[in-house]
Parts: C-alpha cells; structure tokens; sequence
C-alpha cells in the first residue's frame, strides 16, 4: 500500500507540518475505516459469518465503510440508521444512497431506541429479526479495529515528534498510540463535547504519550461555523486537500491554530493523520444549502 505524505507550508520556520492521506486508501473505504475493518472481515470469515451489522446516523462514514466492504468482499449488510424521520427520505440522502445502491438493508430507529445499541437485548433482538450476523459497533471502534489502526504509523514515522488525529469514538488515536515511538507525543482533536472519551483512550492503551485538546469541536458534533468553512475551503484551494467538517477539518484547523500560537516548541516536526470521511461534504453541503450559507468546495463543485 503506497502512503502519500504531503508538506504543508506554514508560517512558522520554526515547525514542520506534514499530512497523511489516508483518505486516499480507497474511494469508499477510505481512511481509518479501511484500518478498522481490515482484521474484522477477516473475523467474519473465520466465524463463517455472511453478514454485517452496524450502527450510525444519516451521513455516517461507518455506515458507506461497511456497504462497500461487504460488496467487495460478498457479506450481506444491514445498517440500524439513527432517526425514523430518514426512512423514505434515502434518495434525498447521498451517503444512504449509495450504501443501497451497494445493497446495505436498513433498519431506521428512534433516536432513544439508538441508544440501546449496546444494549444484550437489543443485540439479541436484531438476530431474532435478521438471524446471525458480525456485530459492528457504531464507528468501527473494537480491538480488532485498534489493531487496523496500529498499522497507520510505519517505521519511517519515528522522526515525528508529534502525530495528530481527530477522535470520534477514541479507535484510531488508540491504535495510533499504541504503535506511537519513544519520544513522541501524541495529540488528539475530539470532534464531540465532554471529556468522556478520555476514559474510552484508557481502555485501549497502556502509554501516557498523550493528550486531548478539546477547544476545536466548533460547538459539538457534527457543528460547523463560517470560519471553519472558510478555512477547510483556503486549504483546499491551497493544497488541493479536501477537508471533511466533521473531524479532519477541525482537527487541521486546531493545528494551525496551535502552531501560530507557538504550542509546539522549536524544532518539532508534526504529522496530522487524515482519517477520511470527504463522502459526508455532500451531505452537509445540502445542509448548509437550506440554511443560505457558504458550502464546502471539493473537486465534485
């Protein structure tokens, strides 16, 4: 797998900036999705499994990952959708669209029945109603996911000082931490509010080479402002780098935020880890359409 690693120029001498495409690993499967799913087929078909079960919201790029994964690899797929309101509405959404084009059997539910999702019972519940299946959480995020994302850093990464990644469920900058080098300090760009998914990181690794920094998440989950838009669309245009403005947008604005004002100390050389997600452009896009606001720019505008 070749890994594309590109320069970002700032105005610092100071520091160095580099970015990981990872969003560029495959078209649909793209970025930490890719790495969270690797070992988890691979389970699937050793358990015999022919299905795939899992969970996410109305642009979810948990819910695409695993459409097009089962496609590839001949797993059927069913997908519990957050918000009863999204059922008959698939064609005005292009990430569910595309999930059953690919041919991702939904299942919509209520936004207080969603939050039973790891609930035995309701497990138990979707097996009466679908029969035997690989259980998927919401976001990808179990070991065998941590394992995928452990391969994210290689042996090359050890002249980093710093590797970056935006958090969602706490997966990717586990596995990151976990294969991080001596030396190293790995930062976090939570994209929801609250501290919890500290306590989720705990869980999953044993270093203490890092920490979060929560002032990016731009009002919570899934909120976006004007000044985002205009950075995520300079950069593009700068770069030629698109920026999803639910994690990676946040996350490279956090840095360069943090690099103006001299958070990292001279000499440092940073890699910011793009974990994908540029499929749900659109459909926030859509969304800020409605509301009368600027959009996104990606190479599909």
């Amino acid at each position: 797998m070749k890994i594309n690693t590109q320069k970002i120029a700032i105005n610092n001498p100071d520091v160095e900036l580099y970015i990981r495409r990872e969003d560029l690993i495959h078209p649909l499967i793209s970025g930490n999705k890719f790495r969270k799913l690797k070992y988890n087929l691979i389970e699937a078909k050793n358990k015999n499994e022919s299905t795939l079960l899992t969970f996410g919201g109305a642009f979810s790029n948990n819910i695409l990952a695993v459409a097009s994964a089962g496609s590839e690899s001949n797993f059927k797929t069913i997908g519990i959708i957050r918000g009863e309101e999204l059922e008959g509405k698939i064609d005005e959404n292009p990430t569910l669209k595309k999930a059953q084009e690919l041919g991702m059997q939904f299942k919509f539910v209520s936004r207080e029945e969603y939050r039973n999702k790891n609930n035995k019972d309701f497990i138990t519940n979707l097996k009466s109603e679908f029969g035997s299946f690989y259980l998927l959480p919401e976001g990808g995020t179990n070991d065998l996911a941590i394992k995928g994302c452990e391969e994210i850093l290689t042996n090359e990464d050890d002249i980093f000082t710093h590797i970056c990644c935006s958090i969602g469920t706490g997966g990717t900058i586990s596995g990151i931490i976990n294969s991080s080098f001596n030396g190293q300090q790995v930062v976090g760009f939570p994209s929801l509010k609250g501290d919890f998914i500290s306590n989720e990181i705990s869980n999953f690794v044993k270093k203490s080479n890092w920490n979060l920094i929560s002032d990016y998440h731009f009002g919570g989950y899934g909120k976006i402002t004007e000044e985002l838009i205009r950075f995520i669309n300079e950069f593009y245009l700068e770069y030629n780098i698109p920026l999803d403005p639910i994690y990676t947008g946040k996350m490279m604005f956090g840095i360069n935020d943090l690099i103006q004002n001299n958070y990292f100390s001279k000499g440092s050389k940073i890699l910011a880890i793009h974990t994908g997600g540029i499929q749900g452009i659109q459909g926030m896009n859509e969304l800020l359409k409605k509301q009368k606001r600027e959009i996104i720019i990606t190479n599909e505008i």
